[in-house]
């Protein structure tokens, strides 16, 4: 099993939610679904084109291993141990989501403020605990150095959509 088709779905699902973020909050309107989005593609645009780079960063280092088997190995090896701190912290993102729709508005609205917003707070070390699991797991240093491209990449997308489209310039 290679784990790169859910990590990279997983990827491209957070930049859509990263696009959101940089502009939530930024309009006081009831009706925004067509910005909201608006926001959400922005994201999953500027994500598709940042997750490249953890797949040329695999890609050069297939080209240029010596054993390109072994190496591919410790790839889907390490790969899955990245994948399952991922998919836990997914998990408890869909349960957040999920209390939000599912209970009546208050106790959904503080379900949200409180799952989301500490969710939102932990990605950098949801990304750090993947990196982690996929040494763990036996990926070694090519696995970590794709996890690290990976996690900048993904962290990264919430500033540039906000850099880009959201940021007000100060008026003096």
């Amino acid at each position: 099993m290679t784990p790169a088709i859910p990590l990279a779905l997983l990827g491209l699902v957070d930049a859509a939610f990263s696009g959101f973020r940089a502009y939530a909050g930024r309009d006081a309107r009831i009706r925004k679904r067509r910005t909201n989005a608006r926001a959400a593609m922005r994201g999953l645009a500027v994500g598709a084109v940042l997750l490249l780079a953890p797949v040329l960063t695999a890609l050069l280092l297939l080209l240029t291993a010596p054993d390109r088997t072994r190496t591919y190995g410790s790839l889907t090896v390490g790969g899955i141990g990245y994948l399952l701190p991922l998919a836990v912290y997914a998990v408890a993102v869909l349960l957040s989501l999920a209390a939000y729709f599912l209970l009546p508005f208050r106790a959904g609205t503080l379900a949200m403020v409180i799952g989301l917003g500490l969710l939102t707070l932990l990605r950098p070390a949801a990304i750090a605990a993947a990196c982690l699991g996929a040494l763990l797991n036996g990926g070694g240093w090519p696995t970590l150095l794709v996890g690290m491209v990976a996690g900048a990449a993904v962290l990264g997308v919430e500033p540039v959509v906000h850099h880009r489209w959201y940021r007000h310039k100060l008026k003096p």
